[in-house]
């Protein structure tokens, strides 16, 4: 159970960047650009090797992912609205579209380039994705305040 600020803390994405990563088709990361490392919070070499789901945010509905899979495996471009996680708990909002690299005719790698998205989007997003979670999930998103001598028994409900 989390019981610091950091999770609340959101790092926005700059307005003249793209965020950049590639990853082989198992979904580890082979290259990320700077701002990638630097918006997640991560070294280059601590995401190189990694699952690219390392910075899945517990906010995403997995069918989102689901659909990513399934539109890239078929060869054709997937486009959406994603909140990651940062190393430090905080979390970031991307526009992203992942497609299959091709090299001399073949499918080599995936490549995914994100992009900022504006504060209504984030709110209209985010209440899809709970709403998405809660039904095909069953889990939904909150903030508790337990007395600290009941801290015990609120961890024992996460499970």
């Amino acid at each position: 159970m989390k019981t610091t600020f950091d999770m609340f803390i959101e790092t926005e994405v700059p307005e003249d960047e793209l965020i950049v990563s590639r990853t082989d088709f198992t979904g580890k990361i082979t290259y990320v650009n700077e701002t990638f490392a630097e918006i997640s919070g991560y070294k280059p070499e601590e995401l190189i090797g990694k699952p690219h789901n390392v910075i899945r945010h517990p906010d995403m509905p997995r069918s989102a992912f689901a659909d990513l899979w399934a539109t890239v495996e078929r060869g054709d471009t997937w486009e959406g609205y994603v909140k990651n996680r940062r190393k430090d708990g905080g979390y970031y909002w991307v526009f992203a579209r992942v497609s299959t690299v091709i090299k001399d005719g073949k499918a080599v790698e995936y490549k995914s380039v994100r992009e900022p998205v504006s504060r209504e989007k984030k709110i209209e997003i985010q209440n899809l994705y709970d709403k998405l979670r809660a039904e095909e999930e069953g889990t939904t998103r909150v903030v508790l305040y337990v007395k600290n001598d009941k801290l015990e028994a609120a961890e024992a409900l996460e499970e």
